[in-house]
């Protein structure tokens, strides 16, 4: 019998989970009550997934714990450590280590659990002590490397992995292939992971190199090897802080291998954690190009599209389901897997339908996930956030308390962010620690870490909490790119652009509708609890943040380069004529009106739009707009303590105190502005007067709405809706003064915030072209198709007057010239137009012809060709598709086509 047990043991040291399942239910056939074989079949069932099996032997084995020798212990403490209950296996490997000062593999594996938890100095002198007490277990000198890596003590390193490559190649006859395979690449990767922290990427890459040269020389080039290197190296790169070497490198690679479908993900996850979408969908359309059939890379490509691209993700996550279930058990696929698939599927399917707020759906489709297996993590996830939004909060804790479960970090993570904070420090400690691993997103989880601020503060430990958020705000910086003088610069672009003379020369612009409603401001101003207020009346509907507003500053964008004009908004709305504005109006309001088509006003409670009231204004003069005001000391703290997880985007100024502190100068000056322009039109509130006076505030916005009272409104917190922002846990709240005047807490913090509010607010000069009048492209084309010549050039002329490089006004210029017969003029100015927009076959196939009639043979055959290379170039890049999320029309329906024939 003990000779059996030994070899249970060598399989797990070889980490043989399979076989040591398989002896152990030998062995208890033989033995039904052997304890050692019990333990061990419950560390087989944990390591390999087999949880229910797992519960059923663990009920068994924890009934006799009071029996068992100390390497049984030991044992058992195993089993702890791979379900992750580091509490229970470390309290057990104490008492044991007590007891037997001298068992080594009771060293080693409390060694791991104190590293596991953080306590490194104490984990570096217990795996001392066992590899003093047994040199030759490789595990030993692994983790003890790891641990020496983490702490940085570069005198030792060296030597210690000097030490481990000895060990590994004395064990090499005694070993099979397979466990020597796996030391042998975990020792190279600390290795890598060495050259990685102590910058020494020359190094690293030589390595790469030369082992891909030996086994090219050797056995021909490994593929799989190569792809495996290069996204360990990338992964320890990102891990250090490197995403931008890690990215370059793996381009390097892929640059050999570009159809590596591992490359490709590779690529994409660090896109992703560093919060670029559109290249991560790009890598994920690569590798689905080259295997279309698998089920898991659609319901990457789901996830990736999500929030974003809403129909791209519900049809990957529709593929994914497609495809799950029609994959049958065979050489390529275990029965694990198929399972695996298809809850994958299912659940990306459900995350769709949640997101896209078909509740319902999503609950049927995650419940049926977890009725497969109660802890699939990524349903229990899924179904949480959404009873979030839905405002069960108890029904979303007792989710998030089996997430903890599993995984206590992120069960921890989601439960604070539900306002259930740890009782004990102990276990933020825990937390603080489990933050500060590496992981892709790089050196901290700046998630965790901002979860962590508000449990200090919770605690009134105010000066550790800000400390988290400082920790948080810093690793988050590392993936941004917000220019605070750009911003400033816009906003100066945007008041000059919105100036009271504008309406005054376009007075016939825009609908008269007065169903819009916008309530807007500086993020965390109250903007939330504002709409949440205001909706609860029966005429009024509030649809959250929309980005309707900003989507047709987008439109207008497109528009500007689809024409070549080398305008951009704000400075093109001097073009907009009343037909043109009037369409995007009302393209806006079908959208509006879609969300409640028997609500009487729609709320849009985007934040930033106190940046577009003029653009509002002028499609919906009669829009009421609510500018909701609060102390700046509170939004900054309330800002600097979010997470918005805005990687590239526009909350970039919120990690950065000095950032917020100009921002907020900003808006005040944005709003002084519009205030000026539209005196006596937008209704402010503060945020301070609504906790006061919660009924008179109601009272006031209702009024200016143009409703009537309702009590319901104030019931607010009762309003059964989804609530997707920030402040999805507080509008479920009655309301609460605790956030006012919470900057006291943090005065001796608010020096950067001060100094970015109080400088002066210095913009660069502006340039902006100035119409007289809208429409000279627009009203020539109309002539154009008229075939009115004349009353064409002179439209488009007066454009090229005002803006010469316009280039389809240059090119319609030029097909009125060649209808004139002054082909000479007409070919300069297409010529000139095809410089600008060198992609427009239509305007080039004119030309050639032009050149054709005019004996210009030669530059019509260089045209040729050079038009056939460029199709050809572009047909080779991979293509996005993109969603128009503002509306069914395309730009076209909104501005007449230039040329939208060919003229010869």
């Amino acid at each position: 019998m003990i000779e059996d047990i030994s070899v249970l043991r060598r399989c797990v040291e070889r980490q043989t989970f399979d076989l040591l399942k398989t002896a152990c239910l030998a062995l208890l056939e033989k033995d039904a009550d052997d304890r050692a074989a019990r333990v061990l079949l419950s560390l087989a069932y944990a390591h390999l997934g087999e949880r229910d099996a797992l519960t059923n032997s663990m009920t068994l084995v924890e009934a006799q714990t009071a029996h068992y020798d100390q390497d049984v212990l030991c044992d058992l403490a195993a089993v702890y450590i791979a379900c992750h209950q580091i509490d229970k296996a470390r309290s057990l490997l104490e008492k044991l280590v007590a007891d037997a000062p001298e068992h080594d593999l009771a060293l080693a594996r409390l060694a791991w659990c104190c590293m596991a938890q953080g306590d490194a100095e104490e984990a570096l002198a217990l795996f001392e002590r066992s590899v003093r007490l047994s040199p030759g277990r490789m595990t030993v000198h692994l983790n003890r490397l790891q641990l020496v890596l983490s702490l940085l003590k570069e005198a030792a390193i060296d030597e210690l992995i000097a030490q481990a490559f000895v060990c590994l190649q004395a064990q090499q006859d005694e070993l099979s292939d397979t466990v020597f395979e796996v030391y042998e690449t975990r020792l190279y990767r600390l290795q890598l992971q060495w050259w990685v922290s102590s910058e020494q990427y020359a190094a690293a890459e030589q390595w790469l190199t030369s082992s891909k040269d030996s086994a090219d020389d050797q056995h021909g080039f490994d593929e799989e090897k190569a792809v495996f290197w290069g996204k360990e190296y990338a992964t320890l790169l990102a891990e250090h802080d490197q995403h931008g070497i890690a990215e370059s490198y793996l381009k390097d690679v892929l640059k050999n291998l570009p159809d590596n479908v591992a490359l490709l993900l590779a690529l994409s996850e660090l896109a992703q954690v560093q919060g670029l979408t559109m290249p991560a969908i790009a890598y994920l359309r690569r590798a689905i190009a080259q295997d279309k059939d698998n089920s898991a890379l659609w319901v990457n490509l789901s996830s990736a599209c999500l929030h974003s691209l809403d129909s791209q993700a519900r049809h990957a996550a529709e593929k994914a389901v497609t495809l799950a279930d029609a994959m049958v058990v065979g050489a390529e696929h275990s029965a694990e897997k198929i399972e695996l698939c298809r809850l994958q599927a299912k659940n990306a399917l459900a995350l769709v339908e949640s997101d896209a707020q078909a509740f319902d759906k999503a609950e049927a489709l995650f419940c049926e996930v977890l009725a497969e297996r109660p802890y699939f993590l990524p349903a229990l996830s899924g179904l949480g956030q959404q009873r979030m939004q839905q405002g069960q909060i108890d029904a979303a804790v007792e989710l998030f308390e089996k997430i903890k479960e599993v995984d206590p970090t992120k069960g921890y993570s989601a439960l604070i962010n539900a306002r259930r904070f740890p009782d004990d420090v102990e276990t933020l400690e825990k937390l603080e620690k489990a933050a500060k691993l590496p992981s892709m997103e790089g050196s901290m989880r700046s998630s965790l870490l901002f979860q962590l601020a508000a449990a200090w503060e919770k605690r009134k430990d105010y000066h550790k909490a800000f400390e988290m958020a400082e920790q948080a705000n810093a690793a988050s910086l590392r993936f941004l790119k917000y220019d605070p003088k750009d911003h400033r610069n816009r906003c100066a672009r945007m008041r000059y652009a919105f100036s009271a003379s504008l309406y005054e020369h376009r007075a016939d612009c825009g609908v008269a509708s007065t169903l819009p409603v916008f309530v807007l401001g500086m993020p965390r101003s109250g903007t939330t609890l504002v709409e949440q207020i205001i909706a609860g009346h029966s005429d009024i509907f509030g649809a959250g943040e929309l980005g309707v507003i900003p989507n047709v500053i987008q439109g207008l964008n497109r528009w500007e380069r689809h024409v070549g004009s080398g305008r951009e908004f704000p400075d093109c709305i001097d073009d907009m004529d009343a037909y043109v504005c009037q369409g995007v109006a009302n393209n806006v309001l079908k959208e509006l009106q879609a969300y409640a088509p028997e609500a009487k006003h729609i709320v849009d409670k985007l934040p930033h739009n106190f940046e577009n009231v003029g653009l509002i204004k002028f499609l919906f003069p009669n829009a009421r707009i609510i500018s909701v005001r609060r102390d700046p000391r509170d939004i900054a703290l309330s800002n600097y303590f979010t997470d918005y997880q805005a990687k590239h985007c526009g909350m970039g100024f919120a990690y950065d105190m000095t950032n917020i502190g100009e921002q907020l100068a900003d808006h005040n000056l944005m709003m002084h502005h519009w205030n000026q322009v539209f005196p006596n039109q937008i209704l402010e509130i503060r945020y301070e007067d609504v906790v006061e006076d919660l009924e008179g505030s109601a009272r006031k916005m209702l009024d200016y709405i143009g409703v009537e009272w309702q009590p319901e409104v104030l019931k607010f917190n009762e309003l059964e809706r989804s609530v997707k922002t920030a402040s999805v846990w507080q509008v479920r709240q009655p309301l609460y003064k605790t956030s006012k005047a919470k900057w006291v807490n943090y005065q001796d913090k608010l020096a950067p915030l001060i100094k970015g509010t109080n400088a002066p607010i210095e913009f660069d000069p502006i340039e902006m072209l100035t119409l007289p009048e809208p429409g000279f492209l627009t009203s020539g084309v109309a002539h154009f198709h008229k075939d009115e010549l004349d009353e064409a050039e002179t439209c488009f002329k007066k454009m090229l007057h005002h803006n010469p490089n316009h280039a389809a006004c240059q090119y319609i210029t030029g097909l009125v010239y060649f209808r004139k017969n002054h082909m000479a003029e007409g070919i300069k100015l297409v010529e000139s137009a095809l410089e600008t927009l060198p992609w427009q076959k239509e305007w080039r196939d004119n030309l050639i012809k032009a050149y054709e009639l005019t004996g210009q043979t030669d530059k019509a055959v260089a045209l040729t060709q050079k038009g056939t290379g460029e199709r050809s170039a572009s047909a080779a890049e991979p293509m996005l598709e993109t969603n128009n999320v503002t509306d069914d029309v395309e730009d076209e329906d909104l501005f007449p086509l230039v040329g939208s024939e060919q003229y010869f």
